[in-house]
């Protein structure tokens, strides 16, 4: 069976790699598939687990470990998740608003966006719990980047992961301007893409200009946005709604140049922000979408366990793919590579 998953995704793939009109576009296609198998959680004992075992250094392989509380009932005698009884355990908690026997994708989004947001908590609290060293609940700049000193912090370089560069960010997630970072502020700072701050926004904006405006004057030309912002916008337009739906370059580009002047700043990249900076929360919304096409075998907009059943792999395809199989140089990571 773990064979057929195996094939089942991989047809998913080349069909999306089939399908693409230039190389950039096909980079930033397999990247959103990349993202739906293996960035986005469904089922909240394999997140339990994943997180027990990469807290112990072991294998990222999905086994029975004994700390996870009530784990054992769902693994079979060789040690694989028995994913069909996980499905019919977590089947009525996604149906439930209202409870008909049905999975709207409204239910299914609400689901996977709240497996999603413990993630980014999970992480969050072990982050502080590092790096907190005086255990009075909040980081400072220091604690969290002990690597700058403080004639580093005073050149205030701005260079890309230098000193200046972060402490603009960190300053921009410290809401209250204490110097320190709460638990909310420090999830903003560490998941910005997922953030509604506003500064933390228009940063990551303002730094993704500064790589792609190829002639230095502030903003994008229409070649400029072509060249490196429309394919990134197409890849999920397409995928939310319908290429024959998705905008046109030359229509996308005058929509958003609202004072015409035939350049776009970074105030106007603003409505875009998500597409161009995709964050976890993005991506469940994309990844619910996914799972409807994919199970919904009658197209009546809803799920039915049988069919989740029939299609359970999709939902467990992170189970048995590597992820070194999906590398890649998409630059939407280079944030969290400097982290």
């Amino acid at each position: 069976m773990a064979k057929a998953m195996v094939y089942t995704f991989l047809a998913i793939a080349f069909i999306i790699f089939f399908l693409s009109p230039s190389k950039r576009h096909d980079h930033h296609r397999m990247c959103l598939n990349r993202r739906l198998a293996h960035k986005v959680s469904f089922d909240p004992l394999v997140s339990r687990i994943e997180r027990s075992t990469d807290d112990k250094g072991l294998s990222k392989n999905i086994t029975y470990v004994p700390e996870v509380d009530d784990a054992q009932e769902y693994f079979q005698d060789d040690g694989v998740l028995n994913t069909t009884l996980r499905l019919m355990i977590l089947f009525p908690l996604l149906d439930n608003a209202p409870k008909d026997g049905y999975i709207s994708a409204k239910e299914l989004e609400a689901w996977i966006s709240q497996q999603t947001i413990d993630r980014l908590s999970y992480g969050t609290y072990k982050a502080m719990f590092w790096h907190d060293k005086d255990g009075d609940g909040a980081i400072s700049f220091s604690e969290y980047l002990p690597q700058f000193s403080p004639k580093d912090i005073e050149k205030n370089s701005m260079a890309h992961g230098d000193a200046g560069w972060w402490m603009e960010q960190f300053k921009n997630a410290d809401v209250d301007s204490s110097g320190n970072l709460d638990f909310n502020e420090c999830k903003d700072f560490l998941h910005p893409e997922d953030s509604d701050n506003e500064e933390i926004q228009r940063w990551l904006l303002r730094d993704k200009m500064k790589r792609i405006d190829d002639d230095h004057d502030g903003k994008l030309n229409f070649s400029e946005f072509l060249l490196h912002a429309y394919n990134i916008y197409k890849s999920y337009a397409d995928f939310e709604n319908s290429p024959a739906l998705t905008p046109t370059a030359e229509q996308m580009f005058a929509q958003l140049d609202t004072d015409k002047d035939k350049k776009l700043s970074v105030e106007e990249l603003r409505p875009i922000f998500r597409y161009l900076h995709p964050g976890e929360l993005f991506y469940a919304k994309y990844f619910t979408r996914y799972l409807m096409r994919e199970a919904d075998d009658n197209k009546d907009g809803y799920l039915t366990l049988q069919e989740m059943l029939n299609h359970e792999s999709i939902f467990y395809n992170s189970l048995y793919e590597d992820d070194d199989v999906y590398d890649d140089d998409d630059d939407d990571d280079d944030y969290h590579d400097d982290l």
